[in-house]
């Protein structure tokens, strides 16, 4: 790796408070992308000032560098004249801003602003939270009302729902029993969509609760925006929060138990909370279902396409994901779905 020339971060930490900052420690995934998560407090202060995130790894080392690159376009869309007419508004108080580019170890380090507010996950693994409807719905309307204003501000033109993945999971999944069939299913997804174009706009590519931070009811922070992209579909963030929100509604109940406030799933397969809201009854699947619908008929595009959008990410994500084991759990749960359908 390029040796770097930037101020260290002991450097940093020294300038904006030496010996009297305080410092929390974020968890540490073992993804191969892990960051160590730094939050700097100034002396006095009882809020976070900065976060700071230090790569473990080469990848994880290029996965902040992408970030850094992406908060730098988004801050070229923060002022009155934006890239392309565009411009962010009221939302650049939700996006992080770069403060400083560092230097530890010989990988480069991301400074940024933090922002307010408390992570939407937390509130999701707290007692109870996914069995009750109206918490649920909370959640759901605060993502739909922060999309539904960051698209409005950040639209450029149109472009395909969806983008071609099936090559991608044959290559990368090659030699892997069925795996003809999914990319096949990946590109008929795409072929179907073809004809419902979406506006183009700023897509975060990681749109879940871990990445949104709410306040007195509305989100106030999105964060982690190493995927973004400043002219993707619309309906891909629209997605990938159903998908992620669902996944985790069966995790604090054993295998085979019904799901606390959820009388049509019970803890199953990887993936069982999906197939809950394409295939299931009850009061969760209708919400997710209406959550899509109402999105993407706001997109211009028919709320009935929602099944299509909602397989078409799956195999985004399993094209994408930097987590090998991740990656093919969104393939085996693309085909049992697809084999439902």
């Amino acid at each position: 790796m390029q040796t770097l020339t930037r101020p260290s971060l002991a450097s940093f930490i020294g300038e904006v408070g030496g010996v009297g900052v305080r410092a929390a420690c974020l968890a540490l995934s073992r993804d191969p992308n892990a960051k160590l998560t730094i939050l700097l407090f100034p002396p006095g202060a009882e809020r976070p000032a900065f976060v700071v995130k230090v790569p473990t790894s080469d990848v994880a080392a290029r996965s902040v560098e992408r970030e850094a690159a992406r908060l730098t376009d988004l801050a070229g869309l923060a002022g009155l004249a934006g890239h392309a007419g565009r411009c962010l508004g009221a939302a650049s108080e939700t996006v992080p801003r770069v403060v400083a580019h560092l230097e530890h170890l010989g990988r480069p380090v991301l400074v940024t602003t933090a922002l307010p507010g408390r992570s939407m996950l937390a509130d999701y693994h707290s007692w109870r939270h996914t069995a009750r409807r109206r918490s649920v719905a909370a959640d759901f309307a605060a993502a739909g009302a922060w999309l539904s204003a960051f698209h409005r501000s950040t639209m450029n033109g149109t472009c395909r729902t969806v983008d071609e993945v099936a090559e991608t999971i044959s290559v990368r999944f090659r030699g892997r029993a069925g795996v003809a069939e999914d990319a096949a299913c990946a590109d008929g997804l795409r072929r179907r969509l073809a004809g419902f174009p979406v506006p183009a706009c700023v897509v975060h590519g990681d749109f879940w609760p871990g990445n949104l931070l709410v306040r007195d009811g509305a989100v106030s922070g999105v964060i982690d925006w190493e995927l973004a992209s400043l002219d993707g579909p619309a309906s891909k963030d629209l997605a990938r929060f159903v998908i992620a929100y669902s996944l985790y509604l069966d995790r604090h109940t054993r295998p085979g138990r019904r799901v606390p406030g959820h009388p049509g799933l019970r803890a199953g397969p990887w993936g069982s909370g999906v197939e809950y809201v394409m295939n299931g009854t009850g009061w969760y699947p209708a919400l997710a279902r209406a959550f899509l619908r109402a999105g993407l008929e706001r997109l211009g595009m028919p709320g009935c396409c929602w099944r299509d959008v909602l397989l078409a990410e799956l195999a985004a994500i399993a094209a994408e994901a930097d987590h090998a084991e991740f990656a093919w759990n969104h393939l085996l749960l693309l085909r049992r779905l697809r084999d439902r359908r």
